[in-house]
């Protein structure tokens, strides 16, 4: 399967990037797994952060009691580095939104980017799958209601 079919999501992730100094954007599983990447990171290196951005989350959700309580739900991790940062948010059920950026973006604006994208994004990943329509205009064919 080529990259393009296998990231059908990647052109929403697009959008958070138009932030200025904002590099990359991936989602991913709980698990790991890679859903969908921005333009400008290549699916190897994509699949390679999705699976050490689920530890990262996993291990920032076993330090709840860190901040009160233990049962309080995770919302949102920043790492910051030398040359930049990543976040890293809920995105739905089992699914998380990372963005990297530069040391000079906008947090504010990265994180408001994020949720409006996670707001779009939940919508596409609850929405029942689409039928063939090529499939109903074949004679002989009939659309499932």
């Amino acid at each position: 399967m080529n990259d393009h079919m296998a990231n059908e999501l990647g052109w929403m992730l697009d959008e958070v990037l138009k932030v200025p100094e904002a590099r990359h954007a991936i989602l991913l599983s709980a698990d790991g797994m890679l859903r969908a990447h921005s333009q400008g990171v290549a699916r190897d290196e994509a699949e390679r952060q999705a699976a050490a951005l689920s530890g990262l989350q996993s291990i920032s959700r076993s330090t709840a009691e860190f901040c009160g309580k233990d049962d309080s739900p995770w919302q949102q991790t920043l790492v910051e580095f030398a040359d930049g940062y990543v976040f890293l948010v809920a995105a739905g059920a089992g699914a998380y939104l990372a963005v990297s950026s530069t040391q000079d973006v906008d947090m504010e604006m990265v994180t408001y980017r994020m949720q409006k994208l996670v707001d779009r994004l939940g919508k596409e990943l609850t929405s029942p799958p689409r039928h063939d329509t090529a499939a109903a205009t074949r004679p002989g064919t009939t659309v499932p209601s």
